[in-house]
């Protein structure tokens, strides 16, 4: 049997972090090494960095999960954050874990915008939607990323009689509706777009791909 320091060690939670998609975001961790780690139970706390006190996450409170939905939390984006999380099993607590500084606005991961494709003769029309985050407005409509951003649609056009890997830029802006005209008949054509955001330097992944033949 473990002595009492020797468990405490052992079920201390590893790699404490924060993973964030359009602001919706959780804190994740892993069981400590001990084989009994997995019968542990968690406890989560958080708080706003310069804070002196931690807030206890009450639906993360003696759970036996390696996740905890933290977006209400974290919901003033500009504002760093720490979490931190201890174990317990059979009476003994570990020491805390920290993560390392979470700020939402300049960490979050932003998904691809929404791609909807509509051809006529000799070309094609693009239609954008971006990505929202779970935050919402009064009326209960979620607040699209756009409202915390500066943020450009990049589209791409494939033509797939050329080369399935050959993206070419047709569109950069604000834009929702683009028209991307003198294309080919009888020609398959993909579009893929992505968010770009130019303060930060980051990119979106690429939407999935919409296709049509013209």
């Amino acid at each position: 049997v473990l002595e009492n320091q020797d468990l405490q060690d052992s079920i201390k939670p590893q790699k404490v972090e924060f993973h964030s998609f359009n602001f919706n975001t959780t804190l994740r961790w892993q069981p400590g090494w001990a084989r009994e780690a997995r019968d542990a139970l968690y406890f989560v706390q958080y708080k706003v960095y310069g804070q002196s006190t931690w807030q206890n996450k009450d639906e993360c409170w003696g759970i036996s999960s390696h996740v905890c939905d933290l977006t209400h939390e974290t919901s003033d984006i500009q504002e760093p954050y720490y979490s931190r999380v201890r174990a317990a099993l059979a009476g003994v607590y570990s020491d805390w874990s920290l993560s390392c500084r979470f700020t939402p606005w300049r960490e979050t991961t932003i998904g691809p915008p929404v791609v909807t494709v509509v051809h006529s003769n000799k070309s094609i029309t693009v239609k954008l939607q971006a990505p929202r985050s779970p935050y919402r407005r009064k009326r209960g409509s979620k607040i699209p990323m756009t409202n915390y951003y500066d943020l450009l649609f990049q589209v791409f056009i494939i033509n797939n009689l050329l080369d399935e890997q050959h993206r070419v830029l047709v569109y950069e802006g604000k834009d929702k509706v683009i028209k991307i005209e003198d294309l080919r008949p009888g020609v398959s054509y993909c579009i893929v777009a992505k968010m770009y955001v130019p303060m930060l330097g980051h990119s979106s992944a690429y939407s999935s791909r919409q296709c049509t033949v013209l």
